[in-house]
């Protein structure tokens, strides 16, 4: 099993019946949890990718009713190093 995780952000707050669906979205084989940060306004999914793809992943939750507007880095880039200052003449 190969487990991955996927972050969304969505535009509009997601009604209830979009919430009802979501929870039944953890009913699908391979999705094992699902983390919904209303004040980030995101969706974190962890699926396993042996038997879903990403697109699988996101077409779901366009099917349950959330509105993604994109998909989010799980974590930020490194921040680039410092240039060492130039030696004093």
């Amino acid at each position: 099993m190969t487990q991955l995780d996927v972050l969304y952000r969505y535009g509009a707050p997601p009604t209830e019946a979009a919430t009802l669906a979501m929870a039944k979205i953890r009913e699908v084989y391979g999705i094992r949890r699902i983390e919904l940060r209303e004040a980030e306004k995101t969706v974190r999914i962890e699926y396993d990718a042996t038997r879903l793809t990403e697109p699988t992943v996101h077409q779901l939750l366009r099917r349950a009713g959330l509105d993604i507007v994109e998909t989010m880095p799980m974590f930020a880039p490194p921040l680039p190093e410092p240039e060492p200052a130039a030696a004093a003449q």
